[in-house]
């Protein structure tokens, strides 16, 4: 036995996976799968990915044969008055800043003023912009990193970059009801720059917003709360964005069948 084929079986061990569980969720038999457990047969890049989602490491790590979690550093700055919303410097690159800015007002320029848009159901779509984009095509779009806590993924930088967008006047901030329920929502002051976006990504973006965007905060709440890199993470953890490549059919946006 390997030491990855020994590793993969320690891993499927400590967490309480069978075989059979391990197996299924990999589209594979029982029996191929104890051939990867034995070093009989090779991992593929995706079933690898897939393994590193469901053990929570990254497929690096995996194909290392090393075990090591991630360290996530907060950076604390002034005391902030909900100790349940630690308060965070921007670590996103200045370009990733940039471009989540365009994205952000390429997004409410096209469905900022619909009714059931407020900062929740953004936060969710910008989720899945991100995700899907790197499901489909292993390349990040935005960069930001989203947090997993109890109302669904939350982009961490997402509240100090509005910070910015306000004092540069390029986005207006305003609350509102929608039916009975209390709604920030944010309005663009000036027009994205696409020439930050690629074609690719802009009608990717697109596709998300014709799939999702008349869905209401609790509706794309609920979707969020099905799909694996947030059911795999527990809340303060930064969603890995590898563990898109464990999701079920229901989430997935990539035709893996196209690529065997």
């Amino acid at each position: 036995m390997n030491s990855l084929a020994k590793l993969i079986r320690e891993l499927r061990e400590k967490n309480g996976f069978s075989q059979e569980y391990v197996a299924k969720h990999l589209g594979l038999s029982r029996p191929t799968y104890i051939q990867i457990e034995q070093g009989k047969r090779e991992l593929t890049l995706t079933e690898a990915r897939k393994l590193a989602a469901l053990f929570g490491i990254k497929a690096e790590q995996l194909l290392e044969t090393k075990i090591a979690g991630p360290k996530v550093i907060f950076e604390k700055v002034e005391p902030y008055q909900n100790p349940n919303e630690p308060q965070v410097r921007i670590i996103m690159s200045r370009a990733n800043v940039k471009k989540f800015k365009e994205v952000l007002l390429y997004v409410l320029s096209k469905i900022g003023a619909k009714p059931n848009i407020g900062e929740t159901a953004l936060y969710k779509i910008l989720y899945f912009i991100d995700f899907d984009y790197y499901e489909k095509y292993e390349e990040q779009l935005t960069g930001a990193r989203y947090l997993r806590n109890h109302f669904g993924p939350t982009p961490i930088e997402f509240k100090k970059i509005i910070e910015e967008m306000e004092r540069d006047r390029e986005i207006l901030r305003i609350k509102n009801k929608y039916f009975q329920y209390d709604q920030k929502k944010y309005l663009p002051l000036r027009e994205p720059n696409l020439n930050i976006l690629s074609a690719r990504e802009i009608k990717h973006i697109d596709e998300v917003l014709a799939r999702l965007a008349d869905k209401n905060a609790k509706e794309l709440t609920d979707y969020a709360h099905t799909d694996i890199p947030w059911l795999v993470h527990k809340d303060g953890e930064i969603i890995s964005y590898e563990s898109v490549f464990y999701r079920d059919v229901e989430h997935s946006v990539r035709n893996y069948q196209d690529e065997l």
